[in-house]
C-alpha cells in the first residue's frame, strides 16, 4: 500500500507575495485530499520587539520575562499575525482544500525553527515559497529555503516556484531517473500524486545517459541505451501496476551531461512540477559537487521543485 505523503504537511508562511503563492499552490495541489492535515507556521524573528520597545530603557534580557514583553507579544500576534493567517486559511479553503488546518506561531530564526518543528512534530512534507537566489548567494546568506532543504534530509521538501497555476499546479510533471534508489523514491512520490491529485495531464519520466560515462559502460559490456530503456520501463511499470492510465505516462531518453539535459528539458517542456530524489548532503558539499538537484533548484525558478528524501 502506498503511503500518502500529504497526511501531515507543514506550510511556513510570512506576509509576502511569495508566501501567498505557496498557500495557493498547497490549496490547489491538495484539493480533495481529505486525509491531509496542514499546519500554517509563522516564525517571529524578533523584529517586532525592537519596533515596540524603542523608548524602553531596559535590557531586552530582563524584559523578556516581564508582563510588558508578554503584552507586546500578545498584541503583535493578535493585531499583526492572526489576521493574515486567517486570510491564508480562507485562501486554502477557497482553493478546495478539504483537510484540517492548524495554526502555529513560534519565535526564533525562521530556517532553524522550521527544521526543528518539522522533525519534532513528524511532518512528512514541508512546502515553502522560494525566491530566485543564486546557489552561492543562498549558501553564504543562509536563506530560509537553503536551511530547510539541507536540514531536512528525511523529509519531502517542496520549493514552490515563481509560476504557479492556481487551477492546476501539477498538470505537467517531470521525474528524472537514473536507476538509483533515490530516483525511485521520486517515482514513488509521483505515483502517490497521480493517485490523489486530479487534473494531471502528463507525467514525463526522463533518463539522461551520462555522456562522460558512456564509453566506460560500453567497456563494461553494458549497452547504455538498453540500460536506459530498462530503467524507464521499471519506473513506468510502477504507475501501470497501480492502475494509472497508460496515456498519462511518457518516457524520454537523452544523451549528455545530466544537469544540463534536465535543466534544458524543464525549460523547454513547460513543466510546473519537477520531482527529484536526492541523497542527503550538506549545503557546502552540494555546492562543491554540483549535485543535479542543486543545479535544478538554482537555475529553474518557474516550476515547483519537490526534493524527495523519504
Amino acid at each position: 500500500m502506498i503511503k500518502c505523503p500529504f497526511d501531515k504537511v507543514l506550510l511556513p508562511v510570512d506576509r509576502s507575495e511569495n508566501s501567498l503563492r505557496a498557500v495557493k499552490f498547497a490549496g490547489a495541489l491538495l484539493k480533495g485530499v481529505e486525509t491531509s492535515n496542514l499546519t500554517l507556521l509563522y516564525v517571529m524573528a524578533g523584529g517586532y520587539l525592537s519596533e515596540h520597545m524603542k523608548n524602553i530603557d531596559f535590557r531586552a534580557e530582563l524584559i523578556k520575562g516581564s508582563e510588558v514583553f508578554k503584552r507586546i507579544k500578545e498584541k503583535h500576534i493578535e493585531e499583526d499575525i492572526m489576521p493574515f493567517l486567517s486570510d491564508y486559511e480562507k485562501t486554502l479553503k477557497n482553493a478546495g482544500f478539504a483537510g484540517s488546518i492548524e495554526r502555529k506561531i513560534e519565535e526564533g530564526d525562521p530556517g532553524n525553527k522550521i527544521v526543528e518543528i518539522s522533525k519534532k512534530d513528524n511532518f512528512q512534507t514541508v512546502m515553502l515559497a522560494r525566491r530566485g537566489m543564486g546557489e552561492l548567494k543562498g549558501l553564504l546568506l543562509g536563506s530560509v529555503s537553503s536551511k530547510v532543504l539541507h536540514g531536512l534530509i528525511n523529509h519531502n521538501v517542496y520549493l514552490v516556484g515563481e509560476k504557479v497555476s492556481e487551477a492546476n499546479p501539477a498538470s505537467s510533471i517531470l521525474v528524472p531517473v537514473d536507476g538509483s534508489e533515490y530516483s525511485m523514491k521520486a517515482v514513488e512520490h509521483a505515483l502517490c500524486i497521480a493517485k490523489v491529485v486530479k487534473g494531471i495531464n502528463k507525467i514525463t519520466i526522463l533518463r539522461v545517459i551520462n555522456v562522460s560515462l558512456y564509453l566506460e559502460r560500453v567497456r563494461q559490456g553494458i549497452d547504455p541505451e538498453e540500460e536506459a530503456k530498462e530503467i524507464l520501463n521499471k519506473a513506468k511499470k510502477r504507475f501501470f501496476d497501480e492502475g494509472i492510465p497508460h496515456e498519462l505516462i511518457e518516457t524520454k531518453t537523452s544523451v549528455g551531461f545530466p544537469k544540463d539535459e534536465i535543466v534544458m528539458e524543464i525549460k523547454e517542456g513547460n513543466y510546473n512540477l519537477v520531482i527529484m530524489g536526492r541523497k542527503g548532503r550538506t549545503a557546502l558539499s552540494d555546492f562543491v559537487l554540483g549535485g543535479v538537484s542543486s543545479t535544478v533548484i538554482n537555475k529553474c525558478f518557474e516550476p515547483t521543485v519537490a526534493i524527495i528524501n523519504l
